[in-house]
């Protein structure tokens, strides 16, 4: 990454850039307090309740390839503390190209996001992870008679919950901010914009992408 002269922005001092730790700390200033305290280096039976009523999860990985951001979700309650020190995460069917495990298993380190519907905290659990095919494991996170293809294993290293900021100023629960879908462009035309296949149909793709939700959403 290079400016217009050559230059590397990460690496060279520019009046309009934060470039070292210093710098960041002292435009900044110190942490909050509790922003510290609150970081345990366990889920507490507090953060356990937050994780088991959401829903929804977002999982970063990094690896030799770059860094990932993916969504899961299942019913409340997909995200299994354990112990305080071990959550569990069922794999469910996607897209095959695996951008988060295959970071997992050469790097171990993880980030987990849980938001809960309605609910402005965020909960937050950073650790390392690996990714599991144990029978009983699998068996155990069965949905509509089928089995996940893998389990997300975390060991905790830290957890602490996310004050309601970003959320309020988003208003991501307010039903007056929705966006209408129709407003968007369509999977399928989304699609067509990035393929090579001059005869690949839109929106016939986006006619059967229920039918094809519903027979490969487990």
């Amino acid at each position: 990454m290079h400016d217009a002269d050559g230059a590397d922005p990460r690496t060279t001092a520019q009046p309009d850039r934060l470039a070292s730790l210093a710098d960041l700390e002292a435009h900044y200033g110190a942490p909050v307090p509790r922003s510290i305290t609150k970081e345990l280096p366990r889920i507490s039976p507090q953060y356990a309740a937050y994780i088991a009523r959401a829903p929804f999860a977002i999982l970063s990985t990094v690896g030799p390839d770059g860094v990932d951001c993916s969504p899961r979700g299942d019913p409340a309650g997909f995200a299994r503390v354990a112990d305080p020190a071990t959550l569990l995460i069922p794999d469910r069917p996607g897209n095959n190209r695996l951008d988060s495990l295959r970071n997992i298993v050469r790097d171990p380190r993880v980030a987990w996001l849980f938001l809960v519907p309605g609910v402005n905290v965020t909960m937050r659990v950073i650790g390392r992870a690996h990714v599991s095919i144990a029978a009983d494991l699998l068996a155990s996170f069965e949905m509509n008679g089928k089995r996940p293809k893998s389990v997300i294993v975390t060991t905790v290293d830290a957890a602490y919950f996310q004050c309601p900021k970003a959320l309020v100023r988003s208003q991501l629960w307010n039903p007056d901010a929705y966006v209408d879908r129709a407003a968007l462009p369509s999977t399928g035309e989304m699609l067509a914009a990035s393929s090579q296949d001059a005869a690949f149909d839109a929106a016939a793709y986006d006619a059967g992408y229920a039918a094809h939700m519903a027979r490969t959403i487990y």
